[in-house]
């Protein structure tokens, strides 16, 4: 695929920006489309056959109790397909994503070539361009897996246990509401973080031992701040998964001929929930960082998908 390189009209002082994040990921959409859709339909499809595991082990674990045979070994063949479109899409996602960045790399360097930036400046947000294709081959898969994980938990706890289900329905509002705050203080640090590193091939090459010595320290109180945000956020949904199991417990122990494969399916909804729910900051502090990237790096992509064909 070639993309034309951009005029050479903008100047340094113009500044990076001119295409957000979320502009760039749109682009990136358009152009590799088919592989995409293939690619997200592979995952969606894993993620469905996960929403339904659950259910079908506690039908397992019943027909196991009553003696039938061939009902409980059905859900063999839901393990079985599970895994084979597990692999397939893992066999599918490299092969895309590789070749996506492979043809990003290009448009990206050119374009900070012609905004007159600086070697150390376009090399590191060439590495930083790779954080794009990381959002779609890592952090789009682990975001479908926790929404689906999210709604579908919620959905079949409200049926099997209605009560469970509500409690775990306000926890995700709460979650959803900490949210932006959480970003916008990520985002912050996230964006002195990369203005250090898109510094630090010029530092290297010119600046004495003290001044190294206040730059890598620097990143590093950077990274730890992110990391302890991380950790109290880990926290906060500990505490609330501890709770939830705590009234999954209270509600199946007083309930009247509670069977094992209801237990079974109710306790792993719950934990499905949890994980999608443990998996939410990791995604927002994601998308912070890849929205100050988008600030820097902008390799001009949506001429390209806006081009006719």
């Amino acid at each position: 695929m070639n993309y034309e390189t951009p005029q050479a009209g903008p100047t340094r002082s113009q500044g990076p920006g001119q295409q957000s994040a979320l502009q760039t990921l749109t682009a990136l959409s358009k152009v590799h489309a088919g592989k995409l859709t293939l690619t997200f339909g592979l995952v969606l499809l894993e993620n469905s056959l996960m929403v339904a595991y659950p259910l079908f082990a506690g039908f397992a674990i019943n027909a196991i109790l009553d003696g039938n045979l061939f009902r409980a070994m059905l859900y063999a063949g839901v393990v079985m397909a599970f895994w084979v479109i597990g692999a397939i899409r893992r066999a599918v996602d490299t092969r895309t994503f590789t070749t996506i960045y492979a043809e990003l790399a290009v448009p990206v360097v050119l374009r900070q070539r012609s905004q007159q930036q600086s070697t150390s400046t376009a090399a590191a947000r060439v590495v930083l361009a790779r954080e794009f294709v990381d959002f779609f081959e890592d952090h789009i898969p682990i975001i479908a897996t926790a929404l689906i994980a999210l709604v579908g938990a919620v959905g079949m706890l409200l049926w099997l246990e209605p009560w469970l289900g509500a409690a775990c329905l306000l926890a995700l509002i709460l979650c959803a509401m900490l949210m932006p705050g959480f970003a916008r203080k990520n985002e912050e640090l996230h964006g002195r973080l990369n203005t250090r590193l898109e510094k630090e091939v010029r530092l290297v090459d010119s600046v004495g031992a003290s001044t190294l010595t206040r730059h890598y320290r620097t990143l590093a109180m950077l990274r730890v701040r992110l990391s302890d945000r991380e950790a109290t956020a880990y926290l906060i949904i500990g505490a609330a998964a501890a709770t939830l199991f705590a009234i999954a417990i209270y509600e199946l122990s007083t309930g009247i001929g509670v069977k094992a494969g209801h237990i079974y399916s109710v306790m792993t909804y719950l934990w499905n929930f949890v994980i999608g729910l443990d998996d939410a900051p990791s995604v927002v502090d994601k998308l912070a960082r890849l929205k100050d990237i988008g600030k820097r790096v902008d390799p001009g992509m949506d001429q390209k998908a806006e081009r006719p064909a």
